[in-house]
């Protein structure tokens, strides 16, 4: 059965009354995510490793300073601080030595980001040597301990959703002649735990040399599952996702609403909806006064044109035209007409699942999950249909109303069933996707333009193009440049950089690639296209196209024509030309038509080849 314990949004424990459910999405978006870097900085953290990054230090460094970037770009509420433990210095609220809080639980900004900078720019680390100092005599107990400290003082200010801890070392065994200490600082990560702060390990390895997890770090982790089989992941993907620049907007995984789904009379379960996908901008600017840069508030008044007397929104209406006349309503009948039912899910029927069409495509899917808070039981009753759906192959067909005063749409639910990796690691969760329906008013029949078609040749040509530069795509890979240029020049103005830093658009063709795997298939595309009766075709229409590299002259093109006209004759196709290429084609070959509509072309040409 599949595992529906997957959940994406943050749930303050308050739970939600029936009746608020009724009025349709819930938001709980007040809750602010934690993240505190613990970083080793003993003296084996500022040995050179490697040519790319130098020291273990500078790595670590380079990969809070991105997080910063990103967190400032993509969910600035979010609150980051940096902690240095196994310093010769001091500076923390609990006063525990050799532990350094060099930037406090806080929302990043500019200033952080350029103190972080400063350690990459000193040569061969002496700025923090100098300034911070290193030492073998710490705690680790400790530096969890002011971890901890940290996110409670934050909580009492503000509202903490996910609490987390990122710890930087590469020494596999701290505290390796000291077992109490070892001992204190086990003790203290699992009371960290039981607290919800999750410690996460970054480790890496000196050169020559293998990081142990089992010497300390394996007690210290929490896990779950089997304890005999767990051992830490490798970190390369962690690290390497944490040097991305890949600069966005951070959208939470949370569900934007609850609703009922009605199965029938007296029948129904909870459900959650989720967006999975949608369409990224760039965010609205904000206004500031110019003296003293404080945002200023937007305040829009009606009034009388003609007594300036400032009008209430109880004294304002709506109308509408009708038949020359002015229906008017007042504020609450315009809600009452956009009011159709509760806000919900309600079955209509099922169909096969080959009935939906692509081209009902009207707007982005969205997602629906059980949820058990609302109504006990969904769970089970979620599952079933899911179930029977996928083994019959059908998607139930629903009238949704997302919320209250949206009107209802026809949706079609296409069943999804759980998916997991070699690992049993889910990747696709169970569940339904909600496909909007287009309406009759929604649907256009378009009257297109008879044009020539193509024959065999052209097709083969086609095919073996399209074959030949076939590639697989994943939306992960590409990323929008516009906004990546517009992050980019904020990030160098608020970093007062010369120019913004360089990215790659990988919206733009590789033609090197292109040329070297399809070079000569183009070139006998364009000339099998672009050649011959398309010439004259596109001449009359007064479009000019291209001659292909290696094109013949006036002669060769004449013949190339009648060929082809020739072709379209005798198989009875002349009726599906344009008159302006019957026309260009009578005038190229000099054939004198009797008059100049459509069916007098025809019979000129037919004459020509001698069709009857």
């Amino acid at each position: 059965m599949a595992d529906f314990g997957w959940r994406s949004h943050a749930d303050d424990g308050s739970g939600a009354s029936d009746d608020e459910n009724e009025q349709g999405y819930q938001f709980q978006f007040s809750q602010k995510d934690s993240l505190i870097f613990l970083v080793d900085s003993s003296k084996t953290m500022f040995v050179d490793c490697d040519d790319e990054h130098g020291t273990h230090f500078n790595l670590t460094i380079k990969c809070i300073k991105n997080v910063m970037v990103k967190k400032i770009i993509g969910s600035s509420k979010d609150l980051l601080g940096v902690v240095f433990y196994g310093t010769e210095k001091s500076k923390n609220s609990s006063n525990f030595k050799h532990i350094y809080v060099l930037q406090d639980l806080d929302q990043p900004g500019a200033e952080r980001v350029l103190e972080l900078e400063r350690f990459l720019d000193s040569c061969n680390n002496d700025d923090f040597s100098n300034n911070i100092g290193h030492s073998q005599n710490y705690s680790l107990s400790d530096a969890l301990w002011t971890c901890s400290s940290m996110f409670s003082l934050a909580s009492q200010k503000l509202k903490l959703g996910h609490q987390r801890v990122m710890l930087f070392t590469n020494d596999d065994d701290p505290h390796a002649d000291d077992k109490q200490l070892q001992q204190q600082a086990i003790k203290r990560a699992a009371d960290m735990n039981d607290n919800h702060i999750e410690l996460e390990l970054m480790h890496m390895q000196l050169p020559g040399t293998k990081f142990e997890y089992t010497k300390f770090y394996q007690d210290l982790i929490y896990r779950e599952g089997n304890e005999d089989n767990w051992q830490v992941a490798e970190p390369a993907e962690r690290f390497e996702e944490l040097l991305t620049r890949t600069l966005s907007k951070d959208h939470k995984k949370r569900s934007v609403g609850r609703i009922k789904f009605q199965l029938g009379e007296g029948v129904q379960f909870g459900v959650e909806v989720y967006n999975l996908v949608r369409s990224a901008s760039i965010p609205t600017p904000s206004t500031l006064y110019k003296n003293t840069n404080e945002e200023v508030r937007t305040v829009t008044k009606r009034f009388v044109e003609e007594t300036g007397e400032i009008l209430l929104p109880s004294d304002i209406k709506k109308y509408q035209d009708w038949a020359g006349e002015k229906i008017f309503f007042d504020s609450d009948e315009v809600e009452m007409l956009k009011r159709f039912d509760k806000p919900g899910l309600m079955l209509m029927g099922f169909k096969p699942r080959r009935c939906l069409k692509r081209y009902y495509h009207v707007k982005p899917a969205q997602f629906i999950y059980p949820d058990e808070t609302s109504v006990a039981g969904s769970t089970r009753l979620f599952a079933a249909l899911l179930q029977k759906c996928s083994d019959h192959d059908v998607t139930p067909i629903c009238r949704y109303i997302p919320r209250r005063n949206s009107p209802p749409s026809f949706v079609a639910l296409l069943p999804q069933q759980e998916e997991v990796d070699e690992h049993k690691v889910q990747v696709m969760p169970p569940g339904f996707h909600v496909i909007y329906l287009p309406f009759a008013d929604d649907l256009r029949k378009l009257n297109y333009e008879e044009l020539p078609r193509a024959n065999q040749e052209q097709i083969e040509c086609a095919k073996m193009l399209v074959k030949k530069l076939k590639t697989s795509y994943t939306p992960e890979a590409f990323e929008n440049p516009v906004l990546q240029k517009h992050w980019r020049n904020i990030e160098a103005l608020a970093l007062d950089r010369d120019a913004p830093e360089q990215f790659t658009d990988y919206t733009l063709p590789d033609n090197d690639a292109i040329e070297k795997r399809a070079g000569h298939l183009i070139e006998r595309f364009t000339a099998a296209v672009f050649s011959g009766s398309r010439e004259v075709v596109n001449k009359s229409s007064k479009r000019k196209i291209p001659e292909c590299e290696g094109g013949r002259g006036k002669q060769a093109k004449t013949e190339t024509v009648e060929l082809d006209i020739e072709a379209e004759a005798k198989g009875g196709r002349l009726g599906k030309l344009t008159v302006s290429a019957l026309k260009g084609f009578c005038s190229t070959v000099g054939v004198r038509p009797v008059g100049t509509k459509k069916a007098d072309l025809i019979e000129a040409i037919n004459q020509h080849y001698g069709v009857l």
